[in-house]
């Protein structure tokens, strides 16, 4: 044989080796993944898939790329330890593309998250009239700037110095490129009837005696005994607005300012979600955000809005609908700017083509769903000219309508088609479907998880009798009988986004599923038009906690635990929180010991002391129906609920809530376990399941199958039912087929998404849906009830 024929060695690496992946629940799993293919992960809730994806695969090529740089770089970046594994063969670039929603900064647009912004400035400055000045001056995040003096300007190896200097930028000087102003309710701060003496402050955190209350009560620049109604102009100037100043207070150096200026620091500048809920209680009441009256929302300088192309200027087109957008740039005929018109229509058509030509690029990134903002990041690998890379995606047909997941599977195959591995952890049978390669885990949650059950083809996956097997084929049947509603919620001229005028009745007491694609109005309709009273709104967005929360404190599981310890024991019950008096004094209560090496990866590890437990000792040797508390939140939510039904550790209390959470489908995940390492649908079953107790009459649920197997969605099935047979009525906003077709009542949203939304294309009950298949919907749910 001569050597030309010969295999060259490079070709030989064709998979990604894993031998003993440990990580979380994974069981030392050893598979071959191969390369320039897609391949799907599958498995219940819980099984195991993001461990061996991300926590091991995709962290493992980030931490060997982050080691690439100096040391002096890894300072700046997250630092990242090597996971669990003993072999990783055969890794590529991993490009993560993840459903982390986007950063919450209120500058933060579509169009600044992509490149599609930066395009259109760079294309006013050429082309806009009158010409105002370079891209800058039509940025709403950069303010002019002027200066004088003796300003040196280094261009290379010269030096110039000026006598002025100015930079044009386009930010509206009133919102700060916000694009809305900010005003305080004064009533929700203080008792005007009241003077300081008598406690009028009613901001939270200013307690009469307190230091935020002494400031003003003792600042001496107005009177303390005299209703704050009754200060004159100065007093009140003072009180409210005074800039800051040091001056002794009580004895003390402090700065003093002004009560709002200094909420507007301490309390406005914060993320909302982040903030404890009586505070973001105080802020909803307090605050109202209304449009700025200098730039009309549009966050632009007067001068950056008067710069036109024919009569359209960066504001009109940034609030543009993309796929309108998109046309308008295909008009433009400048060949001076050919190349940049090519580029920018590539990014708006990319838009599109993902089925997010609805947006605008005015949109704030913030207010995206976690499916959206996952492929707003897509956009940007679409046009890559990168290949050999690994692309993992986390559930990519998350607010999916079955309409446009067809074309997010043309995209994961465009991507596998220029030569990367695309890996994709997925529960949808459509997606499945077109896997060259599937990686089965399981065979359950958590402990009872963290196998490889199959591996090979779709067909094998059908045949090989694992729970997705078994699954894959499943269809769910119209329902025999719709049940009664026991009255309506009228919606009477709903206008938010782009709802048109929508007039419709929302039945009571019954399973409402509110459907259409993605971007037709259906959030817009639920969360803006449903009023807030009575009504349990649960979504997927995280938990706000450290990684000390878990299941037990979440949903206050860990009080009626520790009071049984307590009375059994005949001691407090702060002994038994690891965040208080019980915590082991080595780690102080953490469980690990985390260890800053300076510029090299940080390390965590167990505490020798309490191995992990988190508790002094001590405190382990007091037991309740033989368990000590560590052993307690060790334990599965199923075996707790068994424990605390019966016999000597019965507690009423705790057994309602591992009830409720039983209910939801979490009975494998630990009390202890931290919050931080729950999936969305992990997140937002935590949440309805704390939200049950509460007394609200309208539950509104946001995809409560997002993250779920297709075996536990007739779990979820099942509780629907059950909170609705207990009185309560259900609106779930969803595009799984299985729950149309479970519902009572169905109000689909369209005809398409955007301005071509925003009506109620259908509503009536799932079988008259598909008798008329009169929607993209109804075509959908057809076909999968097989009618």
């Amino acid at each position: 044989m001569s050597k030309a024929s010969e295999p060259h060695a490079a070709d030989s690496h064709e998979v990604i080796r894993v031998l003993g992946a440990r990580e979380n629940n994974l069981k030392d799993v050893s598979i071959e993944i191969p390369k320039r293919r897609l391949t799907v992960f599958t498995g219940v809730s819980g099984s195991g898939k993001s461990s061996l994806v991300f926590d091991t695969i995709a962290a493992e090529s980030q931490r060997l790329i982050n080691e690439t740089y100096s040391a002096f770089v890894q300072g700046f970046m997250p630092t990242l330890a090597r996971p669990e594994v003993d072999v990783l063969d055969g890794l590529t670039t991993a490009i993560t593309v993840d459903q982390q929603r986007m950063g919450a900064d209120p500058r933060s647009t579509v169009g600044t998250a992509t490149d599609a912004n930066a395009m259109l400035r760079i294309l006013f400055s050429r082309l806009g009239d009158p010409h105002i000045g370079p891209p800058g001056a039509y940025a709403f995040n950069v303010p002019s700037v002027r200066a004088s003096g003796a300003i040196t300007v280094e261009r290379g190896d010269k030096k110039t110095v000026k006598a002025t200097f100015h930079r044009t930028g386009g930010m509206c000087t009133r919102c700060e490129g916000r694009g809305s102003v900010t005003d305080l309710d004064l009533g929700q701060l203080y008792d005007a009837a009241k003077s300081l003496d008598e406690g009028a402050l009613t901001i939270p955190g200013y307690k009469p005696g307190g230091w935020n209350y002494r400031l003003y009560s003792e600042s001496g620049l107005f009177p303390s005994d005299k209703p704050i109604g009754r200060f004159t102009k100065k007093e009140l100037h003072a009180f409210l607005h005074h800039e800051p100043v040091r001056m002794k207070i009580a004895g003390i150096n402090m700065t003093y300012e002004g009560l709002i200026p200094r909420i507007q620091k301490s309390m406005l500048a914060k993320d909302k979600e982040g903030m404890q809920p009586h505070i973001r209680e105080f802020v909803d009441r307090a605050v109202t955000f209304t449009a700025c009256p200098e730039c009309e929302g549009t966050r632009l300088s007067a001068e950056a809005r008067s710069s036109k192309i024919g009569r359209i200027s960066i504001a009109d087109a940034c609030a543009m609908q993309i796929s309108d957008l998109a046309e308008w740039v295909r008009g433009i005929e400048e060949p001076s700017v050919a190349p940049l018109l090519t580029a920018l229509q590539q990014t708006l058509d990319s838009f599109v083509e993902i089925g997010l030509g609805y947006l605008a690029l005015d949109r704030p990134s913030g207010t995206l769903s976690g499916g959206e903002a996952q492929r707003v990041k897509m956009i940007r690998h679409l046009g890559s000219s990168l290949t050999d890379v690994t692309y993992v995606f986390d559930e990519p047909t998350t607010g999916l309508h079955p309409h446009d997941i067809q074309r997010m599977n043309d995209l994961l195959l465009r991507l596998r088609d220029k030569g990367n591995t695309v890996l994709v952890v997925e529960h949808k049978p459509e997606v499945v479907e077109i896997a060259d390669h599937v990686v089965d885990l399981g065979p359950g949650a958590g402990t009872a998880g963290g196998a490889v059950c199959f591996e090979g083809t779709v067909a094998g996956l059908r045949k090989s009798g694992t729970v997705t097997g078994r699954h894959l084929g499943d269809r769910a049947s119209l329902k025999d009988a719709v049940r009664e509603p026991t009255g309506v919620l009228e919606i009477r001229g709903a206008r938010t986004h782009n709802l048109k005028g929508v007039d419709v009745d929302v039945p009571l007491g019954v399973l409402t599923v509110v459907t259409g694609v993605a971007g037709s109005g259906k959030s817009s309709l639920v969360h803006g038009s449903i009023p807030a009273e009575g009504v349990v709104s649960v979504d997927q967005g995280a938990i706000r906690g450290s990684r000390r929360s878990n299941p037990a404190t979440y949903t206050g599981l860990l009080d009626p635990i520790r009071k049984a310890f307590a009375k059994a024991n005949d001691v407090k019950p702060a002994l038994f929180s690891a965040n208080s008096e019980g915590a082991c004094p080595t780690c102080n209560g953490a469980g690990v010991i985390y260890t800053d090496l300076a510029m090299m990866a940080g390390v965590a590890t167990t505490c020798e002391d309490c191995e992990g437990k988190r508790f002094d000792a001590s405190v382990l040797e007091y037991r309740l129906g033989g368990r000590d508390i560590s052993e307690v939140l060790a334990m599965p939510v199923s075996e707790a609920e068994r424990f605390f039904g019966a016999g000597e550790a019965r507690t009423p209390a705790a057994h309602k809530i591992l009830e409720r959470l039983a209910d939801v489908g979490l009975g494998y995940l630990t009390l202890g376990q931290p919050l931080t390492t729950l999936s969305g649908g992990e997140r937002q079953r935590l949440k309805l399941a704390t939200h049950m107790a509460e007394k609200g009459g309208v539950y509104v649920l946001d995809e409560p199958t997002a993250g779920l197997h297709l075996a536990d969605v007739e779990q979820l099935l099942g509780l629907l039912d059950r909170l609705v047979d207990s009185g309560k009525s259900v609106i779930v906003v969803e595009h799984h087929q299985a729950v149309m077709a479970h519902a009572d009542w169905i109000i689909d949203l369209g005809p398409g998404a955007g301005h071509d939304g925003g009506t109620i294309v259908f509503e009536g009950t799932p079988a008259a849906l598909v008798a008329a298949r009169s929607t993209v919907t109804a075509e959908h749910l057809a076909a999968y009830v097989d009618a």
